[in-house]
């Protein structure tokens, strides 16, 4: 009879380590030595993109600059469709993570300029401040001069008059004044309507709000931003303004990459608030026509409309041919 002898049993690398946990993932990292990025959590664990998005942020981050990323060329180069590479692309310019601007050349060609940024709002020098800088070697003493054995020491020189100094003119001490903090929509209340009551106002403004990122892909708001502005568009709405007139002043000169885009609407529904206009009297809708009057010629008898009594229109006439003959 054969001896069977044990298969032995070949562990993964990492799975009965006495620190890793019960479930979930366990990772073995092993340091990369050449053809790797380095990518922030706040990219990787981003709770609002979408894994499309994020995705395609890691993959334009690895490739060297002046690589071709536009949509086609994504598009041929993976399985999505150039739809949702459009909008994986929009998402990274809503969070700070692509610009792409037009540019026209000195021949008239208009291109795209597209520029990505591994950290938004970050500059290198934030992170990377340098090497500060080696202190100065200390100078070697001078070797001490040891006088010559039986040689007379010359005479010590007289000491000099002492002259006195110029007077220095003292410096003012000039203490830097921080700089002025930017205006806050949070220093005033947000506009708030005089008849809060009324559902279309309230859809209107609601709309408003919720149509910006139709306008600007950068003015996502989220529901609670909605809520929160949805009052001041109404006392804007209130005051005559027009749904798009509102947009227009929400949506002008924005900054390339706005850090908070609901704080500057905020700030701009309060600081820019339309007066109200002056009421103006209407005319009346119905105007009633004057009374009827009868002719005070008893030949003729007929009735017409007049604010008072008097001969017809055809009996004047009469009048009238009769006195000019």
């Amino acid at each position: 009879m054969d001896t069977q002898k044990p298969n032995p049993v070949v562990l993964a690398s990492g799975r009965n380590r006495d620190d890793a946990p019960r479930s979930g993932v366990i990772h073995v990292n092993v340091r990369h030595a050449r053809r790797f990025t380095v990518v922030g959590n706040h990219l990787a664990q981003h709770a609002e993109m979408s894994l499309v998005a994020i995705g395609l942020a890691l993959h334009i981050q690895s490739l060297p600059a002046g690589a071709r990323i536009g949509i086609k060329d994504l598009a041929a180069r993976f399985p999505e469709s150039e739809h949702r590479i459009a909008r994986a692309l929009r998402e990274l310019e809503v969070y700070g993570y692509l610009e792409r601007t037009l540019v026209r050349l000195p021949g008239g060609q208009v291109i795209t300029r597209t520029v990505s940024y591994n950290r938004p709002g970050r500059l290198e020098s934030d992170e990377n401040p340098g090497p500060a800088p080696a202190p100065a070697p200390a100078a070697d003493p001078p070797p001490a001069t040891v006088p010559a054995p039986d040689t007379p020491a010359p005479p010590a020189p007289a000491p000099a008059a002492p002259v006195a100094a110029p007077p220095v003119a003292p410096q003012a001490t000039h203490t830097p004044q921080a700089a002025p903090a930017p205006p806050s929509a949070t220093a005033q209340p947000l506009p708030q309507p005089e008849n809060p009551d009324n559902p279309w106002r309230r859809d209107a403004a609601v709309s408003v709000l919720t149509d910006l990122r139709c306008e600007d892909p950068r003015l996502l708001l989220g529901r609670q931003d909605i809520e929160r502005l949805a009052p001041a568009v109404e006392a804007w709405l209130e005051r005559g303004a027009r749904p798009d007139g509102i947009t227009a002043v929400l949506t002008a000169n924005l900054s390339p990459r706005p850090r908070n885009p609901a704080g500057l609407l905020a700030y701009r529904l309060t600081v820019q608030l339309p007066p109200a206009l002056a009421a103006t009297p209407r005319p009346e809708a119905h105007v009633p026509p004057d009374p009827f009057q009868n002719c005070t010629d008893e030949t003729s008898g007929l009735a017409f409309r007049a604010l008072e009594p008097g001969l017809c229109g055809e009996c004047l006439a009469d009048a009238a041919d009769a006195a000019v003959a």
